[in-house]
Order: C-alpha cells, then sequence, then structure tokens
C-alpha cells in the first residue's frame, strides 16, 4: 500500500547467505506534486538572490540566469523562477529609491531594512520551495508573468 519492498541479501559469519526483506514506508508524493530534482532547482533560484551581497546586481543575475536555464524543465520551477526574479526586481527598486532618499538621511535605515526583509523573505522562500510549496513574496510587484 504504497511502500516498496526491496530484497537485499544479508551474509551471516562470512558463509550462509539469506534474503533480508525491507518495506519502505515513505508514501510517493502526490501526483503534480514537484519531485525532489524541481524542488532543488527551484530552492536554488531563491538562494541566487544571495549573490547581490557579493556581485552587484547578482540578485538579478542569479535568479534570471537560473530560471532561463532551468523553466522548461518543470512547472515548479518555473513559477518559483519567475516570483524569485519578480521579488529582485522589486528589491532593486526599492534600493534604487532609498539610495535617492538617502540624501535626506531616512534612505540610509531604509535600506538597511530592506535589505535585512530581503535576506528574511529570500531564505523563507528557498525553505518553502524546498519543502514543494509554492511561495509568494509579500510586498512583491509581478512584472514577469
Amino acid at each position: 500500500t504504497g511502500g516498496h519492498v526491496q530484497t537485499e541479501w544479508a551474509v551471516t559469519m562470512g558463509r550462509n547467505m539469506h534474503p533480508v526483506t525491507q518495506v519502505d514506508n515513505t508514501p510517493p508524493p502526490p501526483p503534480g506534486a514537484p519531485g525532489p530534482e524541481a524542488r532543488q532547482w527551484a530552492l536554488f533560484v531563491h538562494l541566487s538572490a544571495l549573490l547581490g551581497f557579493i556581485i552587484p546586481f547578482g540578485n538579478l543575475v542569479g535568479p534570471l540566469i537560473i530560471w532561463q536555464l532551468k523553466k522548461d524543465m518543470d512547472p515548479f520551477v518555473d513559477d518559483q523562477g519567475k516570483e524569485a526574479l519578480n521579488f529582485q526586481i522589486t528589491v532593486a527598486l526599492l534600493m534604487l529609491v532609498c539610495l535617492l532618499l538617502a540624501l535626506v538621511v531616512i534612505g540610509l535605515l531604509l535600506m538597511w531594512v530592506v535589505g535585512v526583509g530581503a535576506l528574511v523573505l529570500t531564505i523563507i522562500a528557498a525553505i518553502k520551495a524546498n519543502e514543494g510549496q509554492a511561495y509568494r513574496y509579500p510586498f512583491c510587484w509581478r512584472l514577469i508573468k
């Protein structure tokens, strides 16, 4: 009932061999659920945005490259790639506004808030994607449909 039987040969005392039957009770994923490889690539597309901490505009380039390479692999990867890219576009636009507001000092504080918020939401999205759940970022301007 959902599990499969695996037979292995066990060696006892180096001489006698007898079959050992193991039953795997792990239920199969529900129909339409993303497989492990799709979940892994969805995780990567979200976490690739962290390149923005190392490379200028890496938060846009990372998700864009992975999404373009893997979007045809699985609908889940395509969906999460668009979501990650849309969120990072929103973050980039917010950072630009914060940069302009830095002229009146408040932008520096807002830049810090946007950065920490983006980091936390990106990690949450990566965890949810790895669990096979389609994550939707709050406060996201969805330009790519």
